[in-house]
């Protein structure tokens, strides 16, 4: 389900990694809905970062794409408050009402590349422009971007596993194009087109930050039953961030879960 609208009163709701805005935390409350904050903690930070630049008084730019999940609920923290920016002609026009106090932020899932353009067009404008003291783009979404350009440097095709509404999978296809290779977002094996693979001699295998593992091993065997023997996994950065889950106990969840009726 996508709105909340449609959950049956005091069911049991699961808010994606994506984040939602306060309102919809308000609408599952007055629903009593029984809600399993899933947000994830890097999406927080950014929300964190927007409700504390306001207090502080000054003009807000996000920089993401208009429509998606984690932006909506990332500009609903401040309805009216905050500007999106998508492009770097946008970055080039936006406007604020004192050029002294801005501040900025992005959506976790952007294209790295992409998102230093805009970057830099928006420092040249507004030399003193406030910025998290990390970067907001996801770690996972950056190393996989990292190492799909030289997956992409070093084979003729590159599959993506990821859902076409998924951003950060759609950017690891745009990664890989602009690195030399063809470039195909597929959601499972059975999507692979024969005539993808004529005269191809190396294909690189990638997913999105949220794609299950196996997904890509069905792309693996696939291949192996094609015939391909040689394989080699390619390892750009070793991961070691962990996150806290959800504050709801397995017990919890199973109560709550059974009392749901059978058909969501």
């Amino acid at each position: 389900m996508d709105e909340i609208d449609e959950v049956p009163e005091g069911a049991l709701v699961i808010f994606s990694a994506h984040g939602v805005s306060p309102e919809v935390f308000q609408r599952a409350q007055q629903k009593n809905l029984n809600v399993i904050d899933a947000t994830c903690p890097l999406v927080m930070k950014v929300h964190s970062e927007v409700k504390r630049f306001a207090q502080e008084d000054l003009s807000i730019i996000l920089v993401g794409h208009a429509g998606h999940d984690e932006v909506i609920g990332t500009m609903g923290e401040l309805p009216g408050q905050i500007q999106l920016v998508s492009t770097v002609e946008q970055a080039e026009q936006v406007q604020v009402s004192d050029s002294d106090r801005v501040a900025i932020t992005t959506q976790t899932t952007l294209s790295v590349d992409d998102a230093r353009a805009i970057l830099d067009v928006l420092r040249g404008r507004f030399p003193r422009l406030v910025s998290p003291s990390n970067d907001d783009i996801c770690y996972a979404t950056q190393n996989r971007q990292a190492a799909v350009k030289l997956i992409a440097q070093q084979s003729d095709l590159v599959l993506v596993l990821g859902s076409d509404n998924s951003s950060n999978s759609e950017r690891l296809r745009e990664v890989a194009e602009a690195s030399g290779a063809r470039a195909y977002l597929i959601d499972n094996v059975s999507e692979i087109q024969s005539d993808w693979l004529d005269g191809v001699d190396v294909v690189g295998i990638t997913a999105g930050a949220s794609a299950p593992e196996k997904l890509v091993q069905d792309v693996v065997a696939c291949f192996k039953e094609m015939g391909v023997e040689n394989f080699e996994n390619f390892e750009a950065m070793t991961e070691k961030v962990a996150f806290a889950l959800p504050s709801i106990s397995f017990q919890e969840f199973e109560k709550s879960a059974a009392n749901q009726p059978a058909n969501h």
